[in-house]
């Protein structure tokens, strides 16, 4: 996913260059070998945003509806590249540099076409920065100290993303079974047998008004409703055929 970003910069730099876009460390050694006007854009901190992260999990459903997993919401994260330009002489690289900041300027996200297709499925929306002032914990000239190299004008460009994989977990089958058993006021069971409810969808199962004989007996009436599909209801005693699904 790091690359497509880096291909995305690329296509915005390019206009601003007649010669190359690249993402090498600029150290002294890089720019010895370079010998053509170059915008580099070097990838130095990657970091979570962690004031975009979500709790919670997301439900994943197949096309019935129901949930086969669940997955929990993708981490984003803050890439942060450092612009610079390499020419021979400093009043190019500052032309450089102001056409960079001329394309990227107008942007608060990537643009549509710029995205990359692994996490189009969660947003089209990247935001990106240009020159704002880093955070006390990256010194531009201690990342220049580390390079081995003598400070130059630099944009901080940062670039944030969502990061496609995030951690899934299995989920148990839907319940298409259930049994119902109708009990009295003293909670003895009643002299009906229990009934299963059966569904090819999922099951649900609802209180209803008692019918007057039930009220004298003191118990309550179970219904089974809102069904997928008609419900098959069987007698899990010994004996009996086929009964309604509702219980008494």
């Amino acid at each position: 996913m790091l690359h497509e970003i880096d291909e995305a910069l690329r296509r915005l730099l390019t206009p601003a260059v007649e010669g190359d876009v690249a993402f090498d460390a600029p150290t002294r050694d890089w720019a010895a070998r370079r010998n053509a006007p170059t915008l580099n854009a070097y990838l130095y901190d990657i970091r979570e945003d962690v004031a975009r992260r979500e709790r919670g999990a997301h439900a994943e459903r197949d096309a019935q509806g129901v949930v086969t997993r669940k997955r929990r919401p993708p981490r984003w994260f803050r890439l942060s590249y450092l612009v610079t330009a390499w020419t021979s002489r400093p009043e190019d690289e500052h032309r450089l540099l102001s056409g960079a900041m001329a394309l990227l300027l107008p942007h608060e996200v990537l643009p549509d076409d710029a995205v990359p297709e692994s996490v189009r499925s969660i947003t089209t929306s990247l935001p990106i920065s240009v020159a704002v002032p880093p955070a006390e914990s990256r010194s531009l000239a201690d990342i220049w100290s580390a390079l081995g190299g003598e400070l130059k004008p630099s944009l901080d460009v940062v670039i944030t993303t969502p990061f496609p994989v995030t951690p899934v977990y299995a989920v148990a089958p839907p319940v298409t079974e259930g049994e119902i058993v109708v009990r009295g006021v003293a909670g003895a069971p009643v002299a009906s047998k229990p009934r299963m409810i059966r569904r090819q969808g999922a099951a649900r199962v609802t209180r209803r008004a008692p019918t007057p004989d039930e009220a004298e007996e003191g118990t309550e009436g179970l219904a089974a409703s809102e069904a997928l599909e008609a419900p098959e209801a069987l007698e899990s005693g010994s004996g009996g055929g086929s009964q309604d699904g509702a219980g008494a």
